[in-house]
């Protein structure tokens, strides 16, 4: 309780949103930052300000955020697949696509095209296959560009929306942290233990 009432007292404001951009922007490039639950705490804690301009910084700060990991992750695959000996970005890329996710991604974007990049955001697990399945494809970097930024709007938006509903259900910012983080992580890990659960039955 004493951590996420330090949090919430420091998210975003003292805490700063340059600091929120750049776990953003990490967590884009390398999986080790929970950014959905990252961009619900602050929305929480934007939402106890009661200021429309602070909930809108929160928006606009992680969807940059985002935005630029993206891209920057998808430029290094392409620099990977452009290199003979490949490259230790697209490596992790490949080896956080599993087989079985990639060839759904590669269908679904044969499919539905750069539309399908937007779901993924929204997706747990669902970002990565979808970028490699882009790269495979030789997207270009500027078509994945357009759609990636639709997507990350609407994944900002999403749990932004999910702070604000903690924010809402408790008076204090610590407490809507909390509960914020907790949906959040939830959301995120759902997927693999809806496999393993599958797993276990077959």
């Amino acid at each position: 309780m004493n951590l996420a009432a330090a949090f919430a007292e420091q998210s975003p404001h003292a805490f700063g949103y340059p600091s929120l951009f750049l776990l953003v922007l990490v967590g884009a490039l390398v999986p080790v930052v929970p950014t959905g639950a990252l961009v619900s705490s602050a929305a929480v804690v934007a939402f106890h300000r009661v200021s429309p301009f602070a909930l809108l910084a929160v928006f606009v700060v992680a969807s940059c955020a985002a935005f630029a990991g993206d891209v920057a992750l998808y430029w290094l695959g392409q620099r990977g697949l452009r290199s003979r000996g490949g490259s230790r970005w697209l490596e992790a890329i490949r080896a956080r696509a599993s087989e079985e996710h990639l060839y759904r991604a590669q269908e679904k974007l044969g499919r539905h095209g750069t539309r399908v990049l937007v779901v993924s955001r929204l997706l747990p697990a669902g970002r990565i296959p979808v970028m490699l399945a882009c790269l495979l494809a030789k997207l270009p970097l500027r078509r994945f560009a357009r759609a990636d930024a639709v997507a990350c709007l609407a994944w900002t938006l999403a749990y932004q929306l999910i702070g604000v509903l903690g924010g809402s259900l408790f008076p204090e910012p610590w407490q809507g942290v909390v509960a914020a983080v907790a949906l959040a992580l939830l959301i995120s890990a759902a997927p693999s233990l809806w496999r393993r659960v599958r797993e276990s039955r077959d």
